[in-house]
């Protein structure tokens, strides 16, 4: 079904489009990712199960050359502990200045585990360059990630990789989202925490995304946030990296994916500052001289490439947007939506 208002807002206020039945446009099928049933994972609930489930399917990949992104956090650092020797990627942007010390730390683990480290380097020249090969695979406007994640992919198939390893999950399965795990949110109040951009605000026919928080509703105005996150969360994460490998046409592995707590998180620890305690555990056990590492998402500059950007002028959108008011992911949702308009509406 053709419904061009629904897709749009719900690409601005979720950064996907959450029904697989709606599309932009005749003949253009959105891709969707669903995540590994509960099942078909590995239950763990200590440090020491998570370090043999993980070794476990290394242990299990055979004739393959790996490489592995390399981030300056606690996921990709450990995921770097069972491959010793291989090649690692580290994202690096403005010439080495935008969070230089994740490049730093990135560098620390590399030669611990004596890693063949490359730079990616990335700047708006390389988005603006895979942007539109992204969309078209996915059928729709795309996370920020996926443009850069895509010439990483790239670049290590020209370096010979056959598989490349990633550590998204970790966030999702083990407690990594502390800010929407800071608290027991009331309804009204988490429908706009998660919400990134209200479509009425910028959108001339928006459609409300309400219905969806609706399906986790709880009694006196409060909201299965845990549930929804479990649901829509990774669903949206994950199929960024699908995509984005897909479009590349690299394929790739989560190691942390395929896992499942077995036990409630505690929210306590998260809530006292200690976010995914169980991969802190992990971290210590393969780092035992170096610190822990705080969480940061996987860094991109929006807000320098946005900084000057007078916002979209599509008949689509109002035309009274106070750009202003918005931060570089925001305006990259509005830039990203209406280049995908541009290019497929003919």
């Amino acid at each position: 079904m053709i419904d061009k208002n629904y897709c749009a807002s719900s690409y601005l206020a979720l950064r996907y489009i959450e029904d697989d039945d709606k599309e932009f446009f005749d003949g253009l099928h959105h891709q969707v990712y669903r995540q590994m049933p509960v099942e078909k994972r590995t239950h763990v609930k200590t440090a020491q199960e998570i370090d043999k489930a993980i070794q476990h399917q290394f242990d299990g990949i055979k004739d393959e050359k790996l490489g592995i992104l390399l981030s300056g956090g606690m996921d990709s650092a450990i995921l770097a502990s069972y491959m010793p020797g291989c090649d690692a990627y580290t994202f690096r942007f403005l010439n080495g200045t935008f969070q230089s010390e994740e490049l730093h730390r990135a560098e620390k683990y590399a030669q611990k585990y004596n890693l063949n480290l490359h730079y990616v380097d990335i700047n708006w020249d390389i988005i603006d360059q895979c942007l539109d090969d992204v969309m078209k695979v996915k059928g729709a406007p795309v996370h920020s990630i996926e443009p850069q994640i895509y010439h990483a992919a790239k670049q290590a198939q020209n370096d010979g990789i056959t598989l490349m390893i990633i550590g998204d999950g970790s966030d999702y399965v083990f407690g990594g989202m502390d800010k929407l795990l800071s608290k027991d949110w009331d309804f009204d109040a988490f429908e706009k925490r998660y919400t990134y951009i209200s479509p009425s605000e910028v959108l001339r026919e928006p459609v409300s995304m309400t219905y969806l928080f609706e399906r986790y509703r709880l009694p006196e105005g409060k909201i299965d946030y845990l549930k929804l996150l479990q649901d829509l969360a990774i669903d949206e994460s994950y199929a960024s990296y699908q995509n984005a490998f897909k479009a590349a046409g690299m394929p790739y592995l989560d190691p942390y994916a395929s896992l499942y707590l077995s036990e409630p998180l505690d929210l306590k620890r998260i809530r006292n500052g200690e976010s995914k305690y169980l991969i802190r555990q992990l971290f210590a056990m393969k780092y035992a001289d170096l610190p822990v590492p705080e969480k940061v998402p996987m860094p991109r500059p929006v807000d320098s490439y946005f900084e000057k950007w007078q916002g979209p002028k599509r008949a689509e959108f109002r035309s009274d947007i106070d750009i202003s008011r918005y931060n570089g992911n925001q305006k990259w949702l509005m830039y990203c939506l209406e280049r995908f308009l541009n290019n497929n509406d003919k």
